[in-house]
């Protein structure tokens, strides 16, 4: 392979074991195994997956049309996992969900990302056993393609305002779904446009003329056979989007459909065949697909964030443009500290935030033993978990991911370098499975909640910390290291739920109602739930790495550890205000750490591309003029532009019927 000799420098003074990393990252070195296996696989059809007019030329329909042939091909090779595992196995299914996801070959998305993100995990956490051997089976091998409808026109993130009914008839044992109004009909499920053959919908129950609230029913869609759309279903897809159009956006609206009353899922409630209605003896036991699909989002996040920054910092070191010193040849662009600061804090934020959904994902599934026991306890704590961490780090993950288009000038514009439909993913993932300023609401309720009870409830651990900082002496004296960045945060955010708390009270002591009161705080405690966040990640970055430190390679544990406080050292500038407001901090201790981030910064510089080397993401996967690993960047770019529908001619029909005239003047 002919490399940039400016990239191959890079790697040649890389002071660490890339291999070792990829092992770390991938969770062993078994799954880089593994992994390279698939890759290997998917290699072999290369021509089919990757060959004939590029993506960006297509129609929508094309597109959509070559996605769901690559995509099938993908699955199919993945499958081999599929069988191995067991249905009912969460911790095996999402290294199967992050393999698949890892592995889309489209830019657009995968129009299956919804069967595996929320069609079978709702099955998992909702359907009572019988139903789970009925159903499971089918969707995991995929003889059937399912997609969640939840979100309506006219109600999203408010899901007790959905307007869709599903009326149970006791004479036919029988529910019936109905869309009253247009604003009724089901508006975003991926795969409803044309993949799906199969629904969980989220709509009103009624029975014996009361309404119990939003439950999930199994709705066939279309003919397993034909594909056509049932009677009394009219369903078809939403159109093009900013970015994701693979998923295939649907809608969906129901003119009096029946379905089975089996077809309730009836985990946690049910309706017995006289319409007899039984309560869940939790409502917030239906969290569970809620919170799984919002781990796998964080999971989501890194991937992508890590296909921006290889692009980026492999483009910075490629790219010669001005002089540090007169007289001096151009520099590489990666040379500039200003670019440095750029890039090196998304790297860093891909292991932060994939160490923190690990650790999610650990917690998750020690709940998940706890529910089956009975015991609800960490319940509420597990929510306001995956709500705080799917909201920052979609959109820390989507900010930095703009920061490093933007890093690659001009060229980062051009959509051959793969960035900004990456910017679109990430851009999107801030609204979709729920706004991210909602979910950072119900990690204030949570949080205020705590907060109340603190001298009598029993702290769950993410939390726990809120007491500590009360202890006198706790943070009296500023610490510049990384263990006393993070009791500054805690203590920041201790005060802002405190404050939150005590402006709530002052507004209702002068006659605002509960609601109005939280209303007129809400700013404040949004910043609050970011600020507990922010807690949660860099404690358990800095705890992980110390946990698992001891297995690296000195020269490894050296980047690792920079990486660490890096991020640390980051967000503490960023942060610097609300440090400055509650801590004990000094303009000294600011400057100290403004120096140590830009000597880390330095620090990191002769690793910066072993780092991205390390994600391991193959050129078809990465899809990047920019970033390829052998960094012919301007010969790629020339490359993709003559693939241009347009430039297959010399001379457009366009010029003779239109611009020939105007210039002669004989329009």
């Amino acid at each position: 392979m002919n490399v940039n000799k400016d990239l191959q420098n890079e790697r040649n003074k890389c002071s660490f074991n890339v291999r070792e990393l990829t092992e770390f990252i991938d969770g062993g070195k078994n799954r880089t195994l593994e992994r390279k296996h698939i890759e290997k696989l998917i290699l072999a059809q290369k021509d089919e997956l990757f060959g004939g007019t590029p993506e960006d030329y297509l129609s929508h329909k094309e597109k959509y049309e070559r996605a769901i042939q690559t995509n099938v091909i993908i699955l199919k090779i993945v499958q081999d996992f599929m069988r191995d595992a067991n249905g009912g196995d969460l911790t095996n299914y999402r290294d199967v969900l992050t393999t698949l996801l890892n592995f889309v070959v489209s830019r657009e998305g995968t129009p299956f990302a919804l069967h595996f993100m929320m069609f079978l995990p709702v099955f998992l956490s909702q359907a009572d056993e019988e139903q789970q051997m009925e159903w499971l089976p089918r969707a995991w091998n995929c003889n059937i393609i399912g997609s969640y409808a939840q979100t309506e026109l006219g109600h999203g993130t408010f899901i007790r305002g959905l307007e869709t009914t599903a009326t149970y008839d006791a004479a036919t044992k029988e529910f019936v779904l109905h869309s009253p109004t247009v604003t009724s009909y089901k508006w975003w499920p991926g795969a409803l446009g044309h993949t799906a053959n199969y629904c969980v919908v989220v709509a009103q129950l009624h029975t014996k003329g009361q309404c119990h609230g939003i439950h999930s029913f199994i709705v066939q869609v279309r003919d397993e056979e034909t594909h056509m759309p049932l009677a009394g279903i009219r369903v078809g897809e939403i159109g093009a989007k900013m970015g994701l159009n693979m998923i295939n956006n649907g809608f969906i609206g129901f003119n009096h459909v029946r379905i089975p009353r089996r077809h309730l899922l009836m985990k946690h409630a049910q309706v017995l065949e006289d319409g007899t209605y039984v309560k869940s003896r939790n409502s917030k036991l239906n969290y569970g697909a809620m919170v799984f699909v919002r781990v796998v989002i964080v999971f989501d996040s890194v991937n992508y964030l890590s296909k921006a920054v290889t692009i980026a910092t492999r483009f910075a070191a490629v790219r010669r443009q001005s002089q540090l010193k007169a007289n001096e040849p151009e520099c590489q662009i990666i040379d500039f500290l200003t670019q440095q600061h750029k890039l090196f804090i998304g790297i860093a934020t891909c292991h932060a935030l994939k160490m923190t959904a690990t650790k999610l994902w650990d917690t998750f599934n020690e709940v998940q033993q706890q529910l089956r026991g009975g015991n609800l306890e960490r319940l509420p704590e597990l929510h306001a978990l995956a709500c705080c961490l799917k909201a920052v780090s979609t959109a820390d993950t989507a900010a930095l991911a703009e920061g490093g288009r933007r890093a690659c000038g001009g060229h980062g514009y051009m959509r051959s370098s793969g960035l900004p439909q990456t910017c679109a993913v990430l851009d999107a993932a801030c609204t979709f499975e729920g706004d991210n300023t909602v979910l950072l609401l119900q990690t204030a309720r949570f949080l205020v909640k705590v907060w109340r009870g603190l001298d009598t409830l029993k702290l769950t651990p993410t939390v726990a910390y809120l007491r500590t900082t009360l202890t006198e002496g706790f943070n009296d004296k500023w610490e510049n290291t990384v263990e006393g960045i993070i009791k500054g945060f805690q203590t920041v955010s201790m005060r802002k739920i405190s404050e939150c708390v005590s402006c709530m009270a002052k507004r209702i002591m002068s006659g605002m109602s509960q609601e109005e009161a939280w209303n007129m705080t809400s700013v404040q405690l949004v910043a609050a739930a970011e600020s507990h966040c922010r807690v949660i990640i860099i404690s358990y970055f800095h705890e992980e790495f110390v946990k698992v430190s001891s297995s690296f390679s000195p020269a490894l544990r050296r980047v690792m550890k920079l990486l660490v406080e890096l991020y640390t050292l980051y967000w503490a500038l960023d942060k610097l205000q609300d440090l400055l407001k509650y801590t004990s901090i000094s303009k000294t201790n600011t400057e100290q750490l403004q120096e140590r981030y830009e000597d880390t910064l330095n620090a990191l510089r002769p690793d910066a591309v072993g780092l991205v080397d390390a994600f391991d993401i193959m050129d078809e996967i990465l899809q990047s003029t920019l970033g390829a690993y052998d960094g012919r960047v301007y010969e790629r770019l020339m490359e993709e532009a003559l693939k241009s529908p347009l430039n297959a001619e010399p001379v457009n029909r366009s010029f003779h019927q239109y611009l020939k005239p105007l210039m002669q003047g004989k329009l």
